[in-house]
C-alpha cells in the first residue's frame, strides 16, 4: 500500500489500512483459502470429538476417562488461554497489519517464475490464459497433481533450510517457541519465516508451470474447489488439528507416506528422538529421503514442546517475536564470518 504524505491523508490512509486488516483477519473464518475456514474448523472439532470416542486413553486424562470426559479436555482453558496461546492470538493480529507491507513488496509467485524462464531463454511469446479453456481434462489432473507435488517439495525445501541454516532457524524459533499447540500456532511465524516458505514454493510451482506450457502449447490452471486447489481443500480438512492438543495418527502404513496432526505435533517437540523431524508439510516421503521421518503410533506420545533451551516463556511478547529473530540472526551471521576467517588464516 502507498501511503500519501500529506499529513491528512497519511493519517486517513494508516487508518484505512489498520481498520481494513484488521477486518479481513477477523472475517478469516469466512475465506475458502484461509486455515480458519469455518467448514475446516468445523471439521477439525467434528474429527476432534471421533477421536476421543475411538482413544482407548490419553495420558494425561487416565485410562477410565470417558470419551465426552476426553473430548472436554481436549478444550481446557490451561491449553487454550495458556501465555504462549495469548501470545499466538495477539501476533496472529500483529501479521495481519505486518505481512501485507512485507509481501506486496518482497513475495513473488509461480507466474512471475514462468515469466522469468521465459525472459531467460528468450521466449517472447509464452502460452496465453486462454489456451487453458482447451486443455483436456487428463492434463489439468495431471498438473493439478504435479503442482500440489512441486509445492508440496518446496514447502519441505524451504523448512529445511529454516531448519539447518543457523541465521534462517533464528527467524523459525518464533514458531518453534510455542509451548502448546492451538489453530492459531498456525500463524505464529515470522515474516521472514512466511517469506522463505513462500519463495522456495514459488520456484518449484513455477517451474512445473513452465514446464506444462511448454509442453503443451497451453497456459495449464490447476482444478480447484471455491478458489482452493482441491488436493489442498482436501488436506485442509484436518489441518487445524496439526496445532492442536487432538492425537491423530495415520497409522504406521499410511503414517510413512502422508503427514497426520501427529506427525507435525511430534516436530513440535525438543525430545532427542524427535528434534527435526517430520518436516514435510502434506507427504511424507520427503522426510523419508531425507531421514528425518518418525512415524507416531496410534497411542499418543509423551514429549515436551518448545525450543528446549529454557527460553520459550521469554518469546511470548510481541516485540521479542519480530525483533530477536533479527538480533539472533546477525549473531549467528557474525559467528560464520569468523569461522571462514579462521579458516582462511589457517589456509
Amino acid at each position: 500500500m502507498n501511503f500519501n504524505l500529506e499529513p491528512v491523508q497519511l493519517i486517513y490512509d494508516v487508518v484505512y489500512y489498520v481498520v481494513f486488516n484488521l477486518t479481513k483477519a477477523i472475517l478469516a473464518v469466512t475465506q475458502p483459502a484461509s486455515y480458519i475456514y469455518w467448514p475446516f474448523l468445523l471439521s477439525a472439532v467434528v474429527a476432534a470429538f471421533l477421536v476421543s470416542r475411538i482413544k482407548p486413553k490419553i495420558p494425561e486424562t487416565g485410562e477410565g476417562s470417558s470419551g465426552q470426559q476426553r473430548f472436554r479436555d481436549l478444550f481446557r482453558a490451561d491449553i487454550w488461554w495458556h501465555r504462549s496461546s495469548r501470545a499466538d492470538y495477539l501476533y496472529y493480529f500483529g501479521n495481519a497489519l505486518v505481512l501485507p507491507l512485507v509481501f506486496g513488496a518482497l513475495l513473488f509467485s509461480d507466474a512471475q517464475i514462468v515469466t522469468l524462464i521465459n525472459n531467460a531463454i528468450g521466449n517472447s511469446s509464452p502460452a496465453t490464459g486462454q489456451g487453458a479453456q482447451t486443455a483436456g481434462v487428463w492434463v489439468r489432473v495431471l498438473f493439478t497433481i504435479a503442482f500440489f507435488v512441486a509445492f508440496d517439495f518446496g514447502r519441505f525445501v524451504a523448512h529445511c533450510l529454516l531448519h539447518d541454516i543457523p541465521v534462517l532457524w533464528e527467524f523459525h524459533k518464533v514458531h518453534h517457541s510455542a509451548e502448546v499447540l492451538t489453530p492459531a500456532t498456525t500463524y505464529r511465524v515470522h515474516p521472514v519465516d512466511l517469506l522463505v516458505m513462500g519463495w522456495v514454493p514459488a520456484v518449484t510451482t513455477g517451474i512445473v508451470a513452465w514446464c506444462f506450457n511448454a509442453f503443451t502449447g497451453l497456459s495449464v490452471t490447476v482444478y480447484s474447489y471455491l478458489g482452493l486447489h482441491v488436493v489442498f481443500w482436501a488436506f485442509n480438512i484436518i489441518d487445524n488439528l496439526k496445532h492442536s492438543p487432538v492425537w491423530m495418527s495415520f497409522g504406521p502404513i499410511w503414517g510413512k507416506w502422508l503427514i497426520s496432526p501427529a506427525h507435525h505435533q511430534l516436530h513440535h517437540s525438543y525430545e532427542p528422538r524427535h528434534l527435526g523431524c517430520n518436516r514435510g508439510s502434506y507427504l511424507a516421503i520427503w522426510d523419508s529421503l531425507y531421514g528425518t521421518l518418525y512415524v507416531p503410533g496410534a497411542q499418543i506420545e509423551a514429549f515436551r514442546m518448545g525450543l528446549g533451551d529454557g527460553t520459550d516463556g521469554r518469546w511470548h511478547g510481541l516485540w521479542r517475536m519480530y525483533l530477536w529473530p533479527f538480533a539472533g540472526s546477525v549473531r549467528e551471521a557474525l559467528k560464520l564470518a569468523r569461522r571462514l576467517t579462521m579458516r582462511q588464516e589457517l589456509k
